[in-house]
């Protein structure tokens, strides 16, 4: 059967996944009867929940007898690393741009890789139906990227379709016909070309992996030459050259809509799952004995972002989640960065700490959300930007290109927000609807914690996009935090009648009846330095009866912090503890005299 390998890509909510379902619909992958959940790919708990797509994930539909195995790649820069493994599998990609919002951010750094590696992208306007639609400019501006990414002439001339995802249509004019897709699979065929195939004996590089209860490791690839067959031997080579194992194929499964199906063989351009190796992973190539020289892996960028994982400390250690010791936090760090290749882990010297790093802020809250949900207990650190020192000698540090949708009443506190950050305005441009589009180069160090602050400025209205622009000198001090926090001084249960008498001090963070513990955080503090107060202390009850004596306490609600808020608004003294059923903020040192101690030091220093 004749096959062709193709790529979805696109900006985050841009459409790519609701796309995937009606391909799927509309080829016959579904029994007429078959209930299918929307957005059938995005089948990982927090992919639903946020409306994001976390993991890269192949399927397979047939048309007009030719095979079309499809990736769906995740829109954001944070899972970076997975859109550079899955974009040397496939021959043709399909970029999908918004009617409305055009080219955005991680759309370029996409592009801009498929691009590289030789892809000609066929490009789809979707969402056409959108009353503030304008695709003629929105045309425009995916030229003018092509060309600011160095496509070549035949790049340049891509294809263009217009048409709703959602509503199943595609068409080559944006009036129509509104009928189905047929017009996009048609041009897949014509357009992207079949699979280049080598001679020679099997080789595969691995680029996804996933373990799965009955079949062990499943690495997903495209056969680069050669043909495989279920218990045939194969060793497996690290991109260095190096043997890591050798074993028997188990079996071979072929994707087959949202199935995957045991196959009796694979070819050369075909893209399946195998199993039966068990140190095999990303990036590396599973080839016949008689292969000594591995296949080059795409080179995957640096690590922008790190954190510490800490073991939990805290005196309610150990009552919500069921894995808290060093041990287990270290081999399910290790197992994860063993499929994500973007992730870094190193172990610190005192073994209860680890250092993770990653690309970006949304993915190690991931991270930290998965293993939560697992029943893991553990402190997370403020994330830290890497640096690094150029050949000179210079310190440089990340600068990300920070895209800014919001309305013009409000672009004038961004700008201001922006320069304390660092923050260089290079654009500033009309993208219609009264909203004006800014475009910064600012450094990361100042953007952790800002989208909070960007959506209070803006009552909500902002949309922030980032990416990773280049290494540059570093940029000078950034003012941190204003505010000081309240500081619990003791360990018990917070009391309402506390809470309420320290309202003035400030907003709280968490409810009466929670328990606390001393070095805790339990509020903000309205002036900028940390105070340590009783948040125990009940009313003191008498036999006498006053007046206004049983008025019930009337609270204000607490501020939630959610992971990535706390995570962000933490200062470098402070830990954020996660367990199953809570997130606390607290200091790093939970006794006071410790804290004097530690601030003594660090102002001496």
């Amino acid at each position: 059967m004749a096959l062709r390998n193709i790529a979805i890509i696109a900006h985050v909510d841009h459409g790519k996944t609701t796309l995937v379902d009606e391909l799927l619909k509309q080829s016959g992958a579904f029994r007429e009867n078959q209930r299918v959940a929307e957005r059938a790919m995005d089948s990982n708990e927090l992919e639903q929940e946020r409306g994001i797509t976390i993991l890269a994930k192949a399927t397979s539909v047939e048309w007009k007898g030719t095979r079309i195995n499809i990736v769906d790649t995740p829109g954001h820069a944070d899972f970076g690393g997975e859109v550079e493994r899955i974009l040397s599998m496939v021959d043709g990609a399909v970029l999908l741009v918004d009617a409305a919002e055009g080219p955005m951010p991680q759309t370029k750094f996409v592009v801009g890789k498929a691009l590289k590696v030789g892809l000609k992208p066929i490009v789809a306007i979707n969402k056409i139906d959108r009353p503030d639609g304008r695709h003629d400019e929105v045309l425009d501006e995916i030229f003018d990227l092509f060309a600011n990414l160095d496509a070549n002439e035949e790049q340049l001339d891509f294809p263009v379709l217009y048409g709703s995802g959602r509503d199943g249509w595609m068409a080559a004019e944006p009036d129509g016909p509104k009928e189905d897709l047929s017009p996009l699979f048609d041009l897949v065929l014509k357009h992207v070309p079949e699979p280049t195939t080598e001679a020679g004996p099997f080789r595969m590089i691995g680029t996804i992996l996933e373990a799965n209860p009955f079949l062990g490791r499943i690495i997903t690839g495209r056969i680069a030459s050669g043909t495989l067959k279920p218990n045939q031997p194969v060793k497996v080579l690290h991109h260095d050259g190096k043997l890591l194992e050798t074993g028997r194929i188990s079996k071979i499964l072929g994707f087959r809509g949202l199935e995957r199906q045991p196959i009796d063989s694979a070819e050369a351009g075909d893209i399946v799952a195998i199993a039966g190796l068990s140190e095999g992973t990303v990036a590396d190539t599973f080839c016949d004995p008689s292969v000594s020289e591995p296949l080059e892996a795409q080179p995957i960028d640096p690590p922008t972002v790190t954190m510490s994982f800490i073991v939990n400390d805290s005196p309610l250690a150990g009552t919500e989640g069921d894995k808290v010791t060093s041990r287990v936090i270290r081999d399910r760090l290790f197992k994860e960065a063993e499929g994500n290749v973007a992730l870094k882990i190193e172990e610190a010297e005192d073994k209860d700490s680890f250092y993770v790093s990653g690309r970006g802020e949304l993915q190690l809250a991931v991270l930290i959300e998965t293993m939560r949900r697992e029943g893991f207990e553990l402190a997370v650190s403020r994330p830290r930007v890497v640096m690094h020192n150029d050949e000179a000698g210079n310190l440089m540090e990340p600068i990300e290109e920070v895209v800014i949708d919001v309305d013009e009443e409000y672009a004038g506190t961004v700008v201001q927000k922006m320069s304390e950050r660092k923050g260089d305005m290079i654009e500033l441009r009309p993208s219609g609807g009264g909203r004006q589009r800014l475009v910064f180069h600012a450094p990361t160090r100042g953007l952790i914690g800002y989208q909070s602050e960007l959506l209070t400025d803006t009552r909500g209205t902002a949309i922030m996009n980032r990416l990773f622009h280049e290494y540059a000198p570093h940029r000078g001090p950034i003012g941190g935090r204003v505010q000081g926090v309240l500081i619990s001084n003791d360990n018990g249960e917070a009391a309402a009648y506390a809470l309420f008498n320290l309202e003035d001090r400030g907003p709280m963070v968490i409810e009466a009846g929670e328990k606390v513990y001393q070095g805790m955080i339990i509020g903000i503090h309205t002036r900028d330095n940390d105070l340590e107060v009783n948040v125990l202390k009940g009313k003191k009850l008498t036999n006498m009866r006053a007046s206004g004596k049983d008025e019930a306490v009337k609270l204000t609600p607490p501020i939630r912090m959610t992971l990535e808020r706390a995570l962000s608004w933490i200062q470098d003294d402070e830990l954020v503890e996660v367990t199953p059923k809570n997130i606390r903020l607290r200091k790093l040192y939970l006794d006071s005299h410790e804290r004097k101690r530690f601030e003594k030091s660090a102002k001496a220093g």
